[in-house]
């Protein structure tokens, strides 16, 4: 059993719990267990696409340098990414941003910090130099785009083309600096095997993301919260649990660097990728708080990298203030929702 399925296990019996001591309606129990299962769909599905995908890439002599970058990057992206165009196609467009927005504040407050907490994450050049100014360069411009209140196709397009762009250079740079690609970390699965993953995979992670935007917004309807609320909080908890669980295990291992470039990455892919694609399928309705957690997500991004950047490292004493931080926010949008 892995931590994954420890996390289930202890979100289940907590839910159960609630629904005993609360005494809530049966129809709220049963969304809470769908809510977990489609949880659970996403981030299995995600597991296998992955798999699949770069076992298939192996076969095709495709370098696991490319993999990573774009097949493990997508997939560890694709529990937000189902929730937002599911929620953006059902209408829901406060579902589908403050997702995103909620997974990269959870990303960078509590995942970044709790890495810090756990060993000081000493400074990587390139994060510093490329990856972390571009993950708030994305957020900034996506604000500029959504001031009107409405992302546009347009301005999804040239989201989508961004990350293209910084897919490219960011694969470029690195075969400058890695001139041979190991695949021995990639799955070795036959054919058949490869086409199942893949497919079921993506199965997984559509009725995932169904079950989540669906369940989410029903408890969110029955526990007076706005579905702003519900994707910053219950969806964007439940689709980083992926990002969180491979981050702390790397900075327990002291791979400092895979932890924060996997916070840094998936936040660039979160606001480009997934809000672009959002966007593009259909224009995505933007409320004036949706801006309001836009700006302090852009704050909280330039506070992280100016401690990222002094000394050479995220101190123990940073992590634990961006931890205490996150708290905070969770009480104001809270308040902010029942006001």
């Amino acid at each position: 059993m892995n931590i994954r399925h420890i996390i289930y296990g202890a979100l289940l019996a907590a839910s159960l719990l609630v629904s005993y001591v609360f005494a809530l309606p049966a129809s709220v129990i049963i969304s809470i267990i769908m809510l977990i299962a489609g949880f659970f769909l996403l981030i299995k599905g995600a597991d296998y696409f992955v798999d699949g995908s770069s076992s298939l890439a192996k076969k095709l002599k495709i370098p696991s340098l490319i993999v990573g970058l774009t097949i493990v990057a997508l997939g560890t992206s694709a529990p937000e990414l189902a929730v937002s165009i599911s929620a953006a196609a059902s209408g829901s467009n406060s579902l589908a941003v403050s997702n995103v927005v909620g997974s990269n504040m959870f990303n960078i407050m509590i995942v970044l910090g709790l890495c810090s907490a756990i060993k000081p994450i000493t400074t990587n050049d390139s994060v510093a130099r490329r990856d972390y100014p571009i993950s708030a360069g994305a957020l900034i411009l996506f604000v500029l785009f959504a001031l009107n209140g409405i992302l546009g196709r347009g301005e999804s397009a040239v989201l989508i083309a961004a990350l293209i762009i910084y897919i490219i250079i960011s694969i470029k740079i690195a075969q400058k600096e890695q001139t041979e690609c190991k695949d021995e970390g990639c799955a070795d699965f036959s054919p058949l095997r490869c086409t199942l993953c893949i497919l079921g995979g993506i199965a997984g992670i559509v009725l995932g993301g169904n079950l989540v935007v669906e369940n989410a917004k029903f408890i969110a309807t029955q526990a007076g919260m706005s579905e702003t609320l519900a994707g910053l909080t219950i969806c964007a908890v439940g689709t980083s649990l992926p990002e969180l669980v491979t981050s702390v295990t790397a900075a327990k291992k002291g791979e400092n660097d895979m932890a924060v470039g996997n916070v840094v990455g998936s936040n660039i892919f979160n606001v480009l990728g997934i809000l672009g694609v959002s966007g593009v399928i259909t224009p995505i309705a933007v409320d004036p708080s949706a801006i309001t957690d836009c700006i302090i997500l852009a704050v909280v991004t330039i506070v992280s990298y100016i401690w990222y950047l002094t000394g050479k490292k995220m101190s123990r004493a940073e992590g634990i203030t961006l931890v205490s931080l996150y708290l905070v926010y969770m009480a104001y949008i809270i308040i902010r929702n029942y006001m």
